[in-house]
């Protein structure tokens, strides 16, 4: 055995913002029979999946859930390319990366958009949103992300969602790092297209993403644009709905993991577990301040499951990737715009107050000495 194989830390905690870290549960779920994806054994796990799935996301006897195989873009990607008509166009709220994919989504199924690009880690002006509408009755959609983990902020969905409804519109909202963890919901903030992950704040494994709306929206999509093969809603709806099996060869494991981690989500609650990943952010946003590092954004404006921090002066990213790193800890970047200063942590998943605390202390070890 070799030596890096021996001083391998035993616990390798992720505060990268999904994949995160599992419940025993969930990853011994992954180890589940092998079956075939079109037996009736398979066509009760997607079901159970898919019912727990729309149960996490706010949904009541009104509302149901398609689950893909593939990452949260997936997701949003499907939502975006099936729910804008032919004749639609999208109204894109953007401050930050994933605020800006809407734009690239839509351009790439040659769909018309509006941008509002507010900037990197600034609030959403609803106002301008609500002049954007008015002024364009041709857009028919708004596409907004809940929780912009680019910078950490979380966008206030629901006011966009009475906005976009005053005007006759119908919201798109990225939930895929917030669901199960935030407050959202389809049924009291009249959510009309959410596009969720399995992997995040659902504790899920990596591989699964889902699509939540009204049964009558889904079944709206019938005599709309196929703008896509793989990711058309309408096509993966009347197979999961009407036929009780997948359209494609699914993730098998994945949804093994999934159906597990839902569980224990729902007996949870959201609010709890808002409350876990929250307290785990106070702890670790604390021990921050007191090293003297920097934090991006107000109080005020930060979601439970992410913070984002200044490199500080005299270090860099990659020194503190591979020092915190060697001691078990994973650590994420920021991106573009503001990669050059911040570096991203999570608090999502299984991680306890032990591990935050010893994160303070190697942090402390790794920081250049302040004169």
């Amino acid at each position: 055995m070799s030596d890096r194989t021996t001083s391998r830390p035993e616990r390798l905690v992720l505060m990268n913002p999904g994949p995160v870290i599992t419940d025993d549960r969930v990853r011994s779920a992954l180890a589940g029979p092998d079956m075939c994806h079109r037996e009736p054994e398979f066509s009760e796990l997607m079901t159970r999946v898919r019912e727990k799935t729309t149960r996490a996301a706010g949904g009541d006897e009104r509302h149901t859930s398609v689950v893909l195989t593939g990452s949260g873009t997936s997701a949003v990607e499907a939502a975006v390319a099936s729910a804008v008509p032919a004749d639609g166009a999208l109204l894109v709220v953007d401050n930050g990366h994933y605020g800006e994919r809407f734009q690239h989504i839509a351009a790439t199924h040659g769909i018309r958009t509006r941008h509002l690009e507010f900037g990197w880690a600034t609030p959403v002006d609803l106002a301008a949103v609500d002049r954007a509408l008015a002024e364009d009755p041709g857009l028919t959609h708004v596409g907004v992300v809940h929780h912009e983990t680019s910078s950490g902020m979380l966008n206030d969905v629901a006011a966009i969602a009475r906005i976009a409804h005053a005007h006759g519109r119908q919201v798109i909202v990225d939930a895929v790092s917030t669901v199960g963890a935030e407050r959202l919901s389809l049924a009291e903030d009249g959510i009309d297209w959410l596009a969720g992950s399995a992997n995040k704040c659902l504790e899920g494994a990596p591989g699964l993403a889902f699509v939540s709306a009204a049964r009558t929206a889904f079944e709206g999509l019938a005599g709309g644009p196929r703008r896509t093969y793989y990711l058309d809603l309408y096509r993966h709806y009347t197979a999961q709905e009407k036929a009780v099996a997948p359209a494609f060869t699914p993730g098998i494991p994945a949804f093994y993991a999934f159906d597990a981690a839902l569980d224990l989500a729902l007996a949870e609650g959201w609010q709890a577990r808002n409350e876990r990943y929250a307290g785990l952010a106070r702890q670790l946003r604390a021990g921050l301040e007191r090293l003297g590092l920097e934090l991006l954004l107000p109080a005020d404006q930060r979601a439970a499951g992410l913070t984002a921090i200044r490199i500080p002066a005299g270090s860099s990213y990659q020194e503190l990737h591979r020092g915190l790193r060697a001691e078990g800890f994973v650590i994420y970047s920021a991106q573009e715009k503001l990669a050059k200063d911040f570096f991203r942590l999570s608090t999502m998943g299984r991680m306890t107050t032990e591990d935050i605390e010893r994160f303070l202390a190697v942090l402390a070890r790794l920081l250049p000495a302040r004169s």
